[in-house]
């Protein structure tokens, strides 16, 4: 009886634990959605009044159109090359044995716990020594580096659910290597390939800390552009720029798992 308690008990705590870590996480977002329905010019919690004024102001504001567009350019050029490099590199890492494997397996997932800004500053000296300072290449190269981990992650896994006895019975069926990858293999890495562009795109539409240093008035994105209009105004039209960037970015997680299961991309489905 005191065991099942015990039990009984923990499994409440450990309940309320997860309930409580939701609610810390979610919190921030609730405050800033509804600051961004504030009728007022300062940011305050809870609002008096309401109004989308904000949300129009961040749709019309001509800095953020400039830099939604410039996102959208570089997020199309980086996520598209990253995963055509990512790809690449995660059959070789997973087909084939050579030497210094693990040190190349090692420099391309680097990204992961080298600090961006350590990215950014980097390229931006290199870029400086060549004459290419702040232009889109320059961006678009510093989002590919970032992002490129997470493609040959997903890709990566997808190669692992392959059975590769469909590849050799297309093979010994006269199919040349290209025929193959073309007819078997990358059809069965499509939800990979699709999941590794998706959250290719969204790491590198949402990169700040990089893009701060290699971007110019030119090339900036929209997260450089926030930044440079927090440190004029403080009224709640970042507020409902985040808001807009919470919906779009859930809506496109949504669709992604609806159709292509990411848990099961990402390897996170065990034993179903």
């Amino acid at each position: 009886m005191r065991r099942g308690l015990s039990t009984q008990i923990l499994g409440i705590s450990g309940k309320l634990l997860v309930g409580l870590i939701l609610a810390f996480i979610v919190l921030p977002a609730f405050v800033v959605t509804l600051a961004a329905f504030n009728d007022r010019a300062i940011l305050s919690f809870p609002p008096a009044k309401y109004s989308t004024r904000w949300f129009t102001r961040a749709l019309t504001y001509r800095d953020f159109q400039t830099g939604l567009w410039n996102s959208l350019v570089i997020t199309a050029w980086a996520s598209t090359i990253a995963l055509a490099v990512g790809t690449g590199f995660a059959i070789a890492l997973k087909r084939y044995s050579f030497r210094l494997k693990g040190g190349l397996e090692g420099v391309l997932l680097s990204p992961l716990i080298v600090p961006h800004f350590t990215i950014g500053l980097g390229l931006l000296v290199l870029a400086t020594g060549i004459g290419a300072a702040r232009g889109f290449p320059v961006v678009v190269l510093t989002h590919v580096i970032v992002v490129l981990p997470f493609v040959i992650r997903s890709v990566y896994i997808s190669l692992q659910n392959i059975d590769e006895r469909l590849e050799l019975a297309a093979a010994s069926l006269g199919a040349r290597p290209g025929r193959v990858l073309g007819t078997i293999t990358l059809p069965l890495l499509a939800p990979g390939l699709v999941s590794g562009w998706l959250f290719a795109a969204i790491l590198s539409f949402n990169e700040f800390t990089a893009s701060l240093f290699v971007t110019g008035q030119a090339t900036q994105t929209l997260p450089v552009a926030m930044y440079g209009y927090v440190r004029e105004f403080a009224d709640p039209t970042l507020a409902a720029v985040s808001v807009i960037y919470i919906a779009v970015t859930a809506t496109l997680l949504i669709v992604a798992n609806t159709f292509l299961g990411l848990g099961k991309v990402l390897n996170v489905e065990q034993g179903r």
